[in-house]
């Protein structure tokens, strides 16, 4: 990039325009100019690319054969200025996505589904999760509030247990239950063992539906999200200050952990991903909103499916793990090990991979 591009910004950073209107609108219309002169080739490249990843390279003609690593050429040109630039961060994710579709379309090695496992296992999915870090932890933080704000509340008068979770859920599990009863639903064993199996499918499918509705519901600028992840926190604060009045708080974290630390987590990350998709759709910068929600679903999607992963884990445990272990410490060592595991392994970065695009 040379100071000659009549698209680059200068030597000043735009940090320095704040108090510049005249700046800002000149950065906005270089930005617009930018996009309407080369958005042609990026929605091109998207097409073929998106008819090659779903039908193929045979449903590609043979001048979308040629004009493909034209298109890529162009578009990877316009990446590096809107890197150079600092134009909108949202094109410039939009256009790095592309790049990488494009490049390892044309240039990687297509792979088999056992290396495509192991690329999401070890890769993708931690990715997907980095870079929704900050919707994540606001999906968290909801949580956290919410669960704080029942637990006291709950604690301070009993009736707000029925405000915060549903009678079918809560089964015995009530304010006018006895507390041995209540001690009672945390360490009995099951009478019919071979009956955990079809408990932990059923609570599977039940999360997995739980934590798709959270994802889901981003579309909607994300405000159905938010409200979720509070109802699930309410829920789940409710339960521990009914729990903790009785003087069984101790033993009702370890009869949650154990399954919780996976269980809350996915959901949480759940949560994140319907805000990632919520916050692109409501500020999508200047790509389209489609684009925008385009551009965060593929994401979001990838986080996804490890949230199903977690969940299915989650299942085993709380049909078999929670059931069978009656030890406070020992669900305990294994909730906290889990949820150390997972923010480990999600969360401390790889090397960098020197194939992608640059």
């Amino acid at each position: 990039m040379t100071t000659h591009d009549p698209l680059s910004l200068g030597n000043a950073p735009l940090s320095g325009q704040e108090n510049n209107p005249i700046g800002i609108e000149s950065y906005a219309l270089k930005s617009e100019r930018f996009r309407e002169k080369r958005q042609a080739d990026w929605t091109a490249l998207e097409t073929l690319l998106n008819k090659l990843e779903s039908k193929g390279a045979r449903a590609l003609s043979k001048d979308d054969l040629i004009n493909l690593p034209r298109l890529y050429r162009s578009t990877l040109s316009s990446l590096s200025v809107a890197r150079a630039t600092s134009l909108d961060q949202n094109v410039t994710a939009y256009l790095e996505n592309l790049c990488t579709r494009a490049y390892y379309k044309l240039y990687g090695t297509q792979m088999g589904l056992g290396k495509r496992i192991i690329s999401f296992i070890s890769k993708d999915w931690p990715e997907a999760a980095q870079r929704l870090w900050k919707d994540t932890a606001l999906s968290a933080f909801l949580i956290f509030v919410s669960t704080l704000a029942a637990f006291y509340m709950v604690q301070a008068d009993s009736d707000w247990f029925y405000a915060f979770v549903d009678a079918g859920l809560a089964g015995d599990r009530t304010p006018a239950a006895s507390t041995e009863a209540l001690r009672a639903t945390i360490y009995d064993k099951p009478e019919n063992a071979d009956g955990l199996g079809i408990f932990a499918s059923y609570l599977f499918s039940n999360n997995s539906r739980v934590a798709i509705f959270a994802f889901a519901l981003g579309f909607a600028f994300g405000i159905p999200t938010i409200l979720f992840m509070l109802s699930t926190g309410f829920m789940v604060g409710g339960f521990l200050g009914l729990f903790a009045s009785r003087d069984l708080g101790f033993e009702i974290g370890g009869w949650l952990i154990i399954h919780g630390s996976t269980e809350i987590f996915a959901i949480i990350l759940a949560g994140g991903a319907g805000l990632h998709i919520g916050r692109a759709i409501a500020f999508p910068g200047i790509l389209s909103r489609l684009q925008s929600a385009s551009l965060a679903g593929r994401t979001s999607a990838l986080l996804m499916v490890g949230v199903v992963i977690m969940l299915f884990f989650a299942g085993l445990l709380e049909g078999f793990a929670r059931q069978l272990i009656t030890s406070d410490i020992l669900r305990y060592v294994i909730g906290i090990s889990l949820l150390f595991f997972w923010l480990a392994y999600l969360y401390i970065p790889r090397a960098e991979d020197k194939s992608r695009v640059k």
